[in-house]
């Protein structure tokens, strides 16, 4: 398993190579100007200045030399300066990151809650209405955008609940004066956090019921869960333990897609609720032309996108014995 470990990463660096110039060359094609990134939009700043800007940052290099450079840095730790913050950009990656993987953790946990009992209830009582209803509400989860979800859920819900925040992690006043002990500022971030967390638990409750469903339909139908009814073994032990087990590895697989969005953050909903996450940071950063953390941002993402698809195989084996990894 080590070996295999070890040989799966060294070819994701060749991988992550190739993935690194895609998003420089894409980057870089952006309409817009660093330099004017730098002293911000309409700022009165000579020639000169800006030419002395442009030298500091690198830009007065052709893009194959900016790339090789970026890459030095990029290899050493170093993420680069934010033009628009003022801050390294490793900095801010670290200080928003976890506020987009406590959103998301949190949003995995109540779907996953939900959509693994009513997955397995569907595939028991297919075509049951039971099964129709939680079929077409998943359907829906999966059709309905977003942004439109969130923003429904503002205008029904949140704007007829008084107190009810819509956008931010925390009180502004509450975080400006300090907080009176620990268990306020839990129950500030938790009021916060119950609009976006219901929102992303919609979606992702809406894929996972829908793979738990047709995993377990595809067991049930197998001839060693027929040969277990047969012995007279109680049904909850015959789907739960047996027929369940068996059905585990599309959800292993779905997981390991899952883990990236996990860090990377949810782009449009952190947007539409002025969250504090790394995807609202990179969205900022796009329409704002910050190179050094867009680029930090989506190669970020490539790798845990990597990382997640080799946690997905190595689970394989995890989960199934009788996969074994080829070495």
């Amino acid at each position: 398993m080590v070996k295999y470990i070890v040989k799966r990463v060294l070819t994701m660096i060749p991988v992550l190579l190739v993935i690194s110039m895609v998003i420089f060359a894409t980057v870089k094609a952006m309409p817009g100007d660093e330099v004017t990134a730098y002293f911000g939009p309409g700022a009165r700043v000579t020639e000169e200045r800006r030419q002395e800007v442009r030298e500091q940052l690198g830009l007065d290099k052709s893009k194959p030399e900016q790339y090789v450079r970026w890459l030095g840095r990029f290899v050493t730790g170093d993420l680069g300066q934010s033009v628009t913050l003022r801050k390294p950009v490793a900095s801010i990656i670290g200080n928003y990151v976890w506020n987009t993987f406590y959103l998301n953790v949190v949003s995995l946990i109540v779907a996953l809650i939900f959509a693994i009992p009513i997955g397995i209830r569907q595939a028991v009582k297919k075509g049951s209405a039971f099964d129709n209803f939680w079929t077409v509400f998943s359907l829906l989860g999966t059709s309905v955008p977003t942004f439109f979800f969130a923003l429904l859920l503002i205008y029904y819900v949140a704007l007829n609940i008084p107190g009810m925040p819509i956008n931010g992690m925390r009180d502004p006043m509450l975080s400006s004066f300090g907080y009176v002990n620990i268990f306020q500022e839990i129950s500030d971030v938790a009021v916060h956090s119950i609009l976006p967390v219901i929102v992303l638990a919609f979606s992702t409750f809406a894929s996972f019921s829908r793979y738990v469903r047709n995993a377990m339909i595809d067991v049930i139908n197998m001839d060693y869960i027929r040969t277990a009814r047969s012995k007279g073994l109680k049904e909850k032990v015959i789907i739960y333990k047996h027929a369940f087990k068996n059905a585990q590895i599309p959800l292993v697989t779905l997981l390991g897609l899952y883990i990236p969005s996990l860090f990377s953050g949810a782009v449009i909903l952190e947007t539409v609720f002025v969250w504090p996450g790394i995807g609202n940071v990179l969205i900022n950063a796009i329409t704002q032309r910050d190179t050094s953390l867009v680029m930090a941002c989506l190669v970020f993402s490539a790798i845990l996108m990597l990382i997640g698809n080799l946690l997905s195989d190595v689970c394989y084996s995890l989960v199934d014995p009788r996969i074994k990894v080829d070495e």
